[in-house]
């Protein structure tokens, strides 16, 4: 709900905040006294376009700010506009961007008047009439299967215009895998290769130093094993008087046993050694082989068997190409049966729907004053599916019996629209997604009589479910305010001004009298206290 409106140097207003209430807030004045402007205003809160010829006379920027209470929050968007072009919109105090405003701005208000009321005839205006809870349940059982069909149509149009290129990326993996297979490569293998390429490379500096080390420990008179005998055999001799040298001889006893260990170890190694700069040559030929691979598909060996595994699985992703088309294929035919069906349901209760609520709209149109018109909502099948279904509305009209109806966008004048408006939104109150507040902007003109009475009453009762706006010329809608605001303009210092004053209940029985009869009288102000009351008892029925 809007709960106030603060307007700065906006056209011929200086600076006002109107406060509006829930129910019916009516707005009245002469002509050109500024009620369009105060709504203008309003929609230049809620990102309408704005010119720097909307800037009041020498000011540098106007401020529009519109303040609601939306479930059970209070909620403010502002924006400020300069002579230069530079805009400043806040929501809440913080920065947003005009795309952002429309959109809170569709959401929070629902503006009907001459132009806005073409609005209705929007296609997806229609659904949200006849799209019930039971439709919208169907709904979204359709938009769950479309999305699904529109996905795997989608997947094999890719495939279909990939086909060649399958191929071709088919040829090249089987080219990388034969090429990497014939390595025949083992896991590791570059790491042990290096190794042995490393001991090949060094094999005389390794035998000759093996020897060495073989010499020093066991050959000759002073070598390790047979001085380390001599030694225990002297320590064995000593130890037979003292005790204490037991231990130091254990210790030696075992540095012999793993000195003779080491020594058959470097034996049997200086005895293994097979140099040959064949076998050499064939590492190095096998390194080569390998290194080539690397530079292709991987910094090791372990790394290009992971990278053989892929192209594998990319081989027989490409070898099942076939089949995962005609698989998509399978999958799309049985979408396309179900989604059928379910645009074919969709159709059948749109239709029962539209049926029932044309009939209850074209009677409320009559009660409006068209008391011959037709009015029809129709839903007709459709060539394409979208994600509304597989049907397609519209509003057929006739404005005297025994014509042909025809599409209401190509027909209808203003006055009418504003009449099929005001039952449509009578009817429809509480079932479509209109925003929580409402303006009527002068949809009443050209109407009088008991059609101005009926038009009163219809605004009245959209008004009991939401918050209404509406700007009027006639008594018998402003005799039903909630709120009664006035808007007047007058010269202070050489300056026009407009002002908006709420009315109280003496103020609103001058004003509806004025209306009226364009003046005050006796006669005028008890037909206008009559209207009031009038108003008062339809309201508490």
């Amino acid at each position: 709900m809007l709960k106030t409106l603060t307007v700065e140097n906006f056209a011929l207003i200086e600076n006002i905040a109107v406060e509006f209430g829930a129910g019916l807030n009516i707005l009245t004045g002469e002509t050109g006294a500024g009620k369009s402007i105060l709504i203008d205003a309003l929609g230049a809160a809620l990102g309408n376009k704005l010119v720097a010829s909307k800037i009041r006379k020498g000011a540098d920027y106007l401020r529009v700010a519109a303040d609601f209470f939306i479930g059970g929050k209070n909620f403010t968007v502002e924006r400020k506009f300069s002579r230069t072009g530079k805009s400043l919109i806040t929501e809440n105090g913080k920065p947003i961007t005009l795309a952002r405003l429309k959109k809170i701005g569709a959401e929070l208000v629902d503006v009907h008047g001459q132009n806005k009321n073409l609005e209705l005839l929007r296609e997806d205006k229609i659904y949200s009439l006849i799209d019930d809870e039971e439709i919208s349940g169907e709904l979204e059982n359709f938009q769950r299967l479309y999305r699904e069909l529109t996905s795997k149509t989608r997947a094999l149009e890719k495939k279909l215009s990939a086909r060649e290129e399958n191929l071709e990326r088919l040829e090249f993996l089987r080219w990388q895998e034969q090429e990497i297979s014939s390595a025949k490569l083992k896991p590791d293998e570059d790491e042990k290769l290096d190794a042995e390429i490393k001991k090949l490379s060094h094999a005389e500096k390794i035998a000759e130093n093996v020897q060495k080390a073989a010499q020093i420990l066991n050959d000759g008179d002073f070598d390790i094993l047979t001085s380390l005998a001599k030694v225990e055999k002297k320590l064995s001799e000593a130890a037979r008087y003292d005790e204490k040298l037991n231990s130091a001889q254990k210790l030696l006893e075992d540095a012999e046993i793993y000195l003779r260990e080491a020594y058959e170890e470097i034996r049997d190694y200086g005895g293994s050694l097979d140099f040959s700069p064949e076998s050499l040559d064939k590492l190095h030929e096998r390194s080569d082989t390998i290194f080539k691979l690397k530079l292709k598909y991987g910094a090791s060996v372990n790394e290009i068997l992971r990278r053989l595994e892929k192209i594998r699985g990319g081989i027989s992703e490409a070898e099942n190409f076939d089949s995962d088309v005609e698989e998509l294929k399978k999958n799309i035919s049985t979408l396309e049966v179900q989604t059928k069906i379910c645009a074919e349901k969709l159709l059948k209760l749109r239709r029962a729907s539209a049926k029932n609520l044309s009939a209850t709209i074209e009677k409320e149109i009559r009660r409006l004053g068209m008391e011959r018109a037709q009015f029809e909502i129709i839903v007709e099948s459709s060539e394409k599916l979208s994600m509304r279904g597989g049907d397609k509305a519209d509003i057929k009209f006739s404005a005297n019996f025994g014509e042909e109806k025809i599409s209401l966008s190509k027909i209808a004048s203003g006055g009418e629209l504003s009449r099929i408006a005001l039952a449509i939104k009578t009817v429809s109150a509480g079932r479509d997604d209109s925003a929580e507040t409402m303006i009527f902007d002068e949809i009443d003109a050209g109407l009088g009589g008991v059609t101005a009475k009926t038009v009163a009453e219809g605004i009245a009762k959209i008004s009991r479910g939401r918050q209404v706006l509406c700007i009027t010329h006639l008594p018998q809608i402003a005799s039903m305010a909630d709120i009664h605001l006035q808007i007047t303009k007058s010269e202070i210092g050489g300056r026009t001004l407009t002002k908006v004053t709420r009315l109280d209940e003496g103020g609103r029985v001058k004003e509806i009298a004025r209306m009226a009869s364009g003046k005050e009288s006796e006669a005028s102000i008890k037909n206008a206290r009559e209207m009031i009351l009038s108003a008062k008892n339809f309201s508490a029925k």
